[in-house]
């Protein structure tokens, strides 16, 4: 997954939610461009992880975290066992917006190096590779707080971050609303919208329709999460229940 954001094209994934490799199989089966394993809010860490980026690089399926915290030992973890990138939450200024980038990259950066990690090909790539591999994960920062809407320009134009990710329903609650789809949220993530796309960054949002992901897209955004494993398995069973039931 290149730290670039497509020009022409949308990308399109969904959250990782059931710890297990048999989903991200299938996932990658799918045709999907990526999926993010969810290890804010679903019960999986950093053994499960570690087996979950194994089936996605079985299947050519690129596999981003969403990270619980912003700690660099979190960071570090999760990218040695071989992310292709982190979205991570709450982040509410472009000082932690460079503390998150610098945890991720070894050039210019705080992350510490292992050659022995998945990573690093566990010793086979060499260490400017490995240099080279991290400057391309990518690194996207969740906006999800009425502070981050109001330094979203700043954390969208700061060097490392490739794009900003709307958490509306997290924006909601910060704003003291109970509907993602407060007219407030809205206004507030066409805020955030305009900030990454006028730095030149991906724009990101969970969409749970083809028509919202079409609406956005026409805005600009690039990077879609819609819905989740768990919700794909809930749409497919309740589909074969019937209807009078």
């Amino acid at each position: 997954m290149s730290p670039t954001p497509p020009t022409d094209a949308v990308e399109i994934g969904t959250f990782a939610k059931i710890a297990s490799p048999h989903v991200i199989e299938l996932l990658g089966l799918s045709g999907l461009d990526f999926a993010v394993i969810d290890a804010e809010h679903a019960p999986i860490g950093i053994d499960q992880i570690d087996l979950l980026m194994l089936a996605g690089r079985a299947v050519g399926l690129p596999l981003c975290v969403r990270v619980p915290d912003q700690l660099p030992a979190t960071l570090l973890r999760v990218l040695d066992t071989g992310a292709a990138g982190v979205l991570v939450p709450h982040v509410d200024s472009a000082e932690q917006a460079a503390a998150v980038v610098g945890a991720c990259r070894y050039r210019r950066g705080t992350r510490g190096y292992s050659g022995s990690t998945r990573f690093a090909g566990y010793g086979t790539q060499g260490m400017r590779a490995t240099l080279d591999a991290a400057d391309d994960v990518l690194v996207m920062c969740q906006i999800e707080s009425v502070q981050a809407v109001q330094a979203c320009a700043d954390i969208a134009a700061t060097p490392g971050v490739d794009g900003v990710f709307v958490g509306r329903a997290d924006l909601a609650l910060s704003m003291g609303l109970e509907s993602a789809q407060a007219p407030e949220v809205l206004a507030a993530t066409q805020t955030v919208i305009r900030a990454g796309l006028a730095h030149g960054k991906r724009v990101g949002v969970l969409v749970n329709s083809l028509d919202e992901r079409e609406a956005y897209a026409r805005q600009g955004v690039t990077w879609f999460i819609q819905g989740s494993d768990q919700g794909l398995l809930l749409q497919g069973a309740r589909s074969l229940v019937p209807a009078h039931r």
